[in-house]
């Protein structure tokens, strides 16, 4: 199980008072979409459905029926907010809430629904477990993604943040050609060279939601040389590296600086990808 799902496992085994609030429907500007979910305990939730004033009456509700002796036999409460000022809100649109009492089937379902999610989860691979691969991995877990931080040195797995999955590995283009449709590449290794090759191989795959190297122009501009002189790649192909990863409007070369932008950027091209589309191209 990812940490989410053991999170979710966890509150519900620590808490036997629970109630599930859903958005059952939302119109207009919201700040939440339709399904969006939260679980609320007596002292303490787990989600969100939005935050803000929605979510503080959502919760005051749930711990009402918490509440009435006879809570456990109620069955579904729905409320039927408009986000107007006179909740102290301005969106302006309309959100309809349902509540209702988690019992071990719910539970269950709901531990089910959270794995089947985790398990449809893009892949990101991120070659390299130096500082920005480390910030890279820790930025990537509060995500709905699947970090996987690919190394060929033992001594940088082991200093990688507790619970990240990993690869050891001394061919790491191997795994690229072993990545499911959709991942995300980001290459950032000790070695130039080795970049390089991870990131060729990495630009064969069509179906790469994001290939990104760290790096500075100079380098892109060496990579693209040997890229299509020596490596048969095509302008097409190169045109859908994304490097500096993150950008180059913030010169903050800070690992978790870094690790933030690129963060964003994945997750943006992540979006597009499943959506049809593409990040647009770079300049060198």
């Amino acid at each position: 199980m990812t940490a989410q799902v053991d999170r979710l496992a966890a509150f519900l085994a620590g808490h036997p008072n629970v109630v599930l609030v859903r958005v059952a429907s939302a119109l207009g500007s919201t700040p939440r979409e339709e399904g969006a979910w939260m679980l609320v305990a007596p002292r303490r939730i787990f989600g969100t459905i939005g935050g803000g004033q929605l979510e503080y009456m959502a919760i005051d509700k749930a711990r009402q029926m918490m509440r009435t002796p006879s809570f456990r036999k109620m069955g579904t409460l729905t409320l039927d907010v408009a986000l107007g000022p006179e909740i102290g809100q301005c969106c302006g649109g309309r959100v309809a809430l349902s509540a209702r009492i988690v019992d071990d089937a719910l539970g269950a379902e709901l531990v089910a629904a959270a794995e089947a999610e985790a398990a449809a989860e893009p892949h990101v691979y991120i070659f390299g477990g130096g500082h920005v691969g480390r910030a890279l991995a820790a930025a990537m877990r509060l995500l709905p993604v699947r970090p996987i931080v690919v190394e060929t040195r033992a001594t940088e797995i082991a200093a990688l943040p507790r619970g990240t999955e990993s690869r050891l590995t001394a061919v790491p283009e191997e795994v690229v050609r072993e990545a499911p449709a959709g991942s995300a590449f980001l290459v950032l290794t000790h070695d130039h060279a080795l970049d390089f090759l991870i990131a060729a191989e990495a630009l064969k795959r069509g179906d790469a939601a994001y290939v990104g190297m760290i790096g500075s122009k100079t380098k892109k501009a060496t990579f693209r040389s040997w890229y299509l002189k020596s490596a048969g790649g095509s302008p097409q192909a190169f045109a859908r590296l994304v490097s500096p990863i993150g950008g180059d409007a913030v010169r903050d070369k800070r690992p978790a600086v870094i690790a933030a932008l690129a963060a964003a950027e994945v997750m943006t091209a992540l979006t597009l990808h499943g959506a049809g589309a593409a990040l647009p191209a770079r300049s060198i």
